[in-house]
């Protein structure tokens, strides 16, 4: 196999998380397709990959780092440039701790945190030339598998007030029977619990409560995300209520993340186990 020569685009400045929320609503059709084709990373990293691809007129397709695609037993063509994703990186810190006696001391554990970085690592199908690539069929997102893994229950719906489309209490959620758009209430409902919007209510601690407004703005985000990349419909409907509950504000940063994060918990949770490739 010959050598290639592989170079790398320059490392972009922090990702505006919020940004590409915007982008990808208002682009019909752009995160369904991002999911389809990217569907085995991240919710971030599907957005990131496809307007990147859209960006440097790539076919969308599948991805790999330099050495995924050798095993596979393809090569990236000469003169290339890596895609940038944004990955976990595990760093260890190790902090000694003193005893009672001041002369011995003693190791405490190795501890450990995530950061999130930029990489330049990968490669879309169309970079590469080699033996013939068999892409994964996309799997089908199953409700019960995704309430099992979440740990949450759907409960029957029992709510007084006739125009309330559903509800989430604890790790228990509700959609009415008579909802009008019944996926899109669940993943909405489904939301508050991932984002623990439930359990900052149980704890009625003013000083970490979300406000109400943001908290069905992230929850109503998750349901657009969810619904728009499995393709269910009802998404369409979801603008017009994030933007009911923004009151002319934008969509925080610190949001933008919860959001991106809670959609992609949600998606992997109703898939076959897969491994997935985690964003900020």
């Amino acid at each position: 196999m010959r050598a290639s020569k592989i170079t790398s685009s320059p490392a972009p400045p922090p990702m505006d998380w919020s940004m590409l929320l915007i982008d990808a609503v208002s682009k019909p059709g752009a995160i369904s397709e991002a999911y389809r084709r990217f569907w085995n990373y991240s919710t971030g990293n599907q957005l990131l990959a496809m307007f990147e691809c859209m960006r440097r007129k790539i076919t969308p397709g599948p991805i790999h780092t330099f050495q995924g695609w050798k095993k596979l037993g393809r090569h990236v063509k000469k003169g290339e440039k890596a895609m940038t994703l944004c990955m976990p990186v595990t760093v260890k810190r190790k902090a000694n701790a003193k005893s009672s006696d001041v002369d011995d001391r003693i190791d405490a554990p190795a501890a450990s945190y995530t950061r999130f970085l930029y990489k330049a690592h990968w490669f879309v199908l169309a970079q590469t030339e080699g033996e013939e690539y068999q892409p994964a069929d996309l799997p089908e997102w199953q409700e019960e598998r995704a309430l099992s893994s979440l740990d949450i229950e759907r409960i029957g719906f029992e709510h007084p007030n006739g125009n309330c489309q559903g509800f989430a209490l604890r790790r228990q959620v509700a959609v009415s029977p008579i909802a009008f758009a019944p996926h899109r209430t669940l993943f909405h409902e489904l939301a508050h619990v991932v984002l623990g919007h439930t359990d900052e209510l149980e704890r009625m601690d003013d000083d970490d409560v979300t406000p109400t407004n943001l908290r069905e703005v992230e929850a109503e985000c998750v349901a657009l995300i969810c619904c728009a990349s499995l393709n269910l419909g009802g998404h369409e409907f979801s603008r017009g209520y994030i933007q009911h509950w923004l009151i002319g504000a934008t969509i925080p940063e610190k949001s933008a993340h919860r959001i991106f994060r809670a959609a992609d918990q949600i998606l992997k949770a109703g898939h076959p186990a897969q491994g997935s490739l985690d964003q900020a």
